[in-house]
């Protein structure tokens, strides 16, 4: 898989490089206050917008950024993430992260994207950690994460979230 593609697919998920014109769609969920009650919530539609334009321009610096997730087998979008460096909270370094409409709440999507990111992180990018971090309610996200590998390495009580670290195993 080439690291500078503008679409991979995993067994389920098609990711693709978002498009200012996917912002309705995100903005669907994204920024509905029950969908995102256990992360954080978009505005409004010019918000999104310019959370996909800052993503972008992450992407043309470090050459990755979080996807547009779509289901493979009609085409829907259902969720965004991947793996990037935050470019409103700088400074934690490279982390997986992900939102799902809640119609793919329950599926495996967040595992299986998660599963590739960090595929990606240790075979394309050869790095040695990737951060996550998941409110102390959200159960489902913290579940992913140790399930695949992350370990909870301390509570941040100014971001009421868990910080996550997954590290590759030998090579």
């Amino acid at each position: 898989m080439a690291l500078h593609a503008a679409e991979f697919e995993s067994e389920r998920l098609r990711l693709r490089w978002p498009r200012l014109a996917d912002a309705a769609a995100l903005f669907a969920f994204m920024g509905d206050a029950d969908s995102m009650r256990l992360t954080q919530r978009l505005r409004d539609l010019r918000e999104c917008r310019r959370y996909l334009a800052a993503h972008a321009c992450q992407r043309r610096k470090l050459g990755y950024g979080p996807w547009v997730v779509l289901d493979k087998s009609d085409g829907r979008i259902v969720g965004f993430g991947g793996l990037y460096d935050d470019p409103f909270e700088p400074g934690w370094g490279i982390e997986v992260s992900y939102r799902f409409a809640p119609a793919a709440w329950g599926k495996g999507y967040a595992s299986e994207l998660t599963k590739f990111c960090l595929t990606l992180a240790s075979e394309q990018l050869g790095l040695g950690e990737v951060k996550a971090f998941a409110l102390p309610d959200n159960t489902a996200s913290r579940r992913v994460l140790e399930k695949n590998g992350f370990k909870q390495v301390r509570f941040l009580p100014a971001m009421n979230r868990c910080l996550y670290v997954w590290r590759p195993g030998p090579r």
